[in-house]
Formats: structure tokens, C-alpha cells, sequence
């Protein structure tokens, strides 16, 4: 798949002046580009300038490096993590997450309700108290909650009546109901009771809601997923170095000083297969607009040659190591020499606004040239 990916890459970039078909081959890289990311159309910026939730950033961090380079790929469970914003803009108890951006291919792994717990107001709820129980319930008819059958409980627990901070409550089966069935989402339900299930009114323990409290506090549904995707079976472990690689120089191999353009090419042939960068700009392809991490990485590509005798450190394969031989040897007419190609590759991590303004954390395999060998 990398080697795809840099030839669209390639074809991407803007080219001088030139006939029609041009256009047509650059529109149709960026369209086969969108498929290795798993898109058809690239998302429409936010109309606004939006702040995404902290938690989403701070994710892509854990999980990331600064170029989007995954440092451990055992971090997620899945490789798609979203996040939804509450559409309810009403009662402050009641919350409704829209997930219709959910590809039904998704396997729902894990979903989390994040609500922010305020401050305590001085004359909130019986001074003897320090906890209360919060509960968290499907909606399952809309207009009457509270009537037998109108709710299903998912999650309980004691919160604390002293400070502030996220509160997270695991919402999985719900949410796997409506991707299901997208009408049975009728929402969820919080409710704030005294430690023996009694009603408090008014409740000592406030969250913030959609409507009245700063974007960064707003209620947020937090989604695992994985679609599916894998990338091909090559070394994964350990956090990628990303350094160039080292010339790796066949024992007493000289290299002769050349000039000049055909000097230069074939200065390239004899060079040892290593390690090269590739910039990948998401700006210069123009999806600067909504993706939000990172604004470009290094893809590396692999270049050089194979020479014979394939040495440990060209790390080749049994199979190179057998057609060098055999190039070498002149056995079998047609055979070429081994190829320079990447032996092992990082999976990267765009975050990035869907077309429905939320954002997505989603991780994609073999993005990147850890390595290079003689295959």
C-alpha cells in the first residue's frame, strides 16, 4: 500500500501548466489518496473556527507523536476513536448524541458518556453530605422516561460533592443499540439522587450542559471503534526511529567520482538501498482545512541498490539472498536483481472534523518507511 500512497502522492502535488489530462490524472490521485484513508469525499471545514475537546487532543498526543507517527500501536483497542457533542440544547439532564457518521462496518468497541461536574454551589444538598449517586439511563420512550419501561439503567455510581472535574460513565450497550437501529436513540437520562436513592431537589451536584457553559465543558460521547482495516504483516514493535538511516556500504565497495546529469543516475544505482525522506504537506494537497493533526509527516521511501553479495545488514530475505545468487551467477535469464523496499512500516494518526463537525481520532496502517532491506 506505501508504495501507492507516494505515487499519489507524487501525482498530488501542483504541476506547472500542462494539458487536460494532467488535471484529470492529479483529481483522480486524490481521489485513489481519499480511498487510502478511507473516504470518498474530503470533509468541508468547519464553517466556524472550532476548538476541539480536549480530551481528543490529548488522546492524539498519548497515542501520537508530534508528526502523527504512532508510538506504541497497543495504545488503542481499535483504530478509530470519535467524539460526539450533545444536541439537546434543552433540559439540562436529558442528552442526545447524533451518530449517524458511524459506518455500519464499525464494530463498537467502547462508548463513554463525559459530563463535567461544576463546582458546588455553598448552599447546594444537606451539608452532611459528601457523595451522591449518579445514575445514567437509556431513554426508551421519549415523552414518558419515568413510566415503567421507560428507561433502562447502564451505569451508576457515588460522585463526590467537593470539586470539579470529567465524570465518565460507560454507555457501550446503548450506543451499540442505535447504530443498530438509528430510531431507537431516543437519548439518555441523568439523574442525581441522596446515597439512599432519595430525590434532592434541588440536586446538590450539577453538570454543565450544551446550552449554558463554555465549549470546552460541554457533555461529549466518546466512541472506540475499529473498521476493519489492517495493514501487512510487518514489524511493528517499539517506538519507530525515525532517524535517516545510515549508507549501508558493501565491504570494500569504491565509489567512483562521476559528473554530470547521466554521472548522477548512475551515481544513484550504485548508492546502497537505504532510507530516503518523503514530505507529506496536507496543506499543499489542500485538506489543511480539516484535518487538525498533524500537518504533514515524513512517509520515507526506500532507494538504492542490491548488489551482490546481500550482506546481514541489507537485512535481505531468504528469497533476495537466493535471486541475488542467481542474478549474480546469470543461472535463469529475466531475473533482476533484489528490490530496495521498506521492511518494516508505523501505522500514523489524523485528527481531523468529519462532515458533521465531530471529531475523529483514527489510526491508519502502513503510512510510514521505518526501514529499509533487499527484498
Amino acid at each position: 500500500m506505501l508504495g501507492t500512497v507516494l505515487l499519489l502522492l507524487a501525482l498530488a502535488k501542483p504541476a506547472c501548466p500542462s494539458p487536460a489530462g494532467v488535471a484529470s490524472r492529479r483529481a483522480e490521485a486524490l481521489k485513489r489518496l481519499l480511498e487510502v484513508f478511507g473516504m470518498e469525499d474530503p470533509p468541508p471545514p468547519p464553517a466556524h473556527f472550532k476548538q476541539p475537546p480536549q480530551y481528543m487532543v490529548d488522546l492524539f498526543n498519548t497515542v501520537a507523536n508530534a508528526d502523527g507517527v504512532t508510538k506504541n500501536p497497543d495504545i488503542l483497542e481499535g483504530n478509530t476513536v470519535r467524539s460526539f457533542l450533545d444536541k439537546t440544547h434543552g433540559e439540562k439532564m436529558r442528552f442526545l448524541f447524533v451518530l449517524s457518521s458511524v459506518a455500519k462496518n464499525e464494530k463498537i468497541l467502547t462508548a463513554e458518556l463525559h459530563l463535567f461536574r461544576l463546582w458546588p454551589r455553598a448552599t447546594d444538598g444537606p451539608k452532611r453530605h459528601h457523595f451522591c449517586q449518579v445514575s445514567v439511563y437509556q431513554v426508551l420512550e421519549k415523552s414518558e422516561p419515568d413510566a415503567p419501561g421507560g428507561k433502562k439503567l447502564l451505569a451508576a455510581r457515588l460522585v463526590s460533592l467537593q470539586g470539579s472535574g470529567w465524570e465518565v460513565f460507560a454507555i457501550t450497550q446503548a450506543v451499540r443499540d442505535w447504530t443498530e437501529d438509528e430510531s431507537s436513540n431516543q437519548g439518555l437520562l441523568v439523574t442525581v439522587q441522596g446515597l439512599g436513592g432519595s430525590p434532592l431537589d434541588p440536586p446538590p451536584l450539577q453538570f454543565a450542559t450544551s446550552r449554558d457553559h463554555h465549549e470546552s465543558k460541554k457533555p461529549m460521547l466518546v466512541l472506540f471503534t475499529d473498521d476493519g482495516r489492517r495493514g501487512a504483516s510487518l514489524p511493528m514493535a517499539g517506538f519507530p526511529d525515525l532517524q535517516p538511516q545510515a549508507p549501508i556500504l558493501p565491504a570494500k565497495m569504491s565509489v567512483p567520482k562521476l559528473t554530470g546529469p547521466r554521472s548522477t543516475r548512475s551515481l544513484d544505482r550504485l548508492q546502497p538501498c537505504q532510507r530516503h525522506p518523503l514530505s507529506v504537506d496536507f496543506e499543499e494537497i489542500g485538506w489543511s482545512g480539516w484535518i487538525i493533526s498533524p500537518r504533514g509527516y515524513n512517509a520515507y521511501h526506500c532507494k538504492g541498490s542490491c548488489p551482490f553479495p546481500l550482506g546481514e545488514n541489507m537485512r535481505p530475505t531468504n528469497h533476495a539472498t537466493v535471486q541475488s545468487i542467481i542474478n549474480a551467477l546469470k543461472l535463469s535469464e529475466g531475473v533482476s536483481s533484489p528490490c530496495c523496499v521498506p521492511d518494516k512500516l508505523y501505522s500514523i494518526n489524523l485528527l481531523y472534523f468529519d462532515d458533521d463537525e465531530n471529531v475523529v481520532l483514527k489510526q491508519y496502517d502502513d503510512m510510514v518507511a521505518g526501514s529499509c532491506g533487499c527484498h
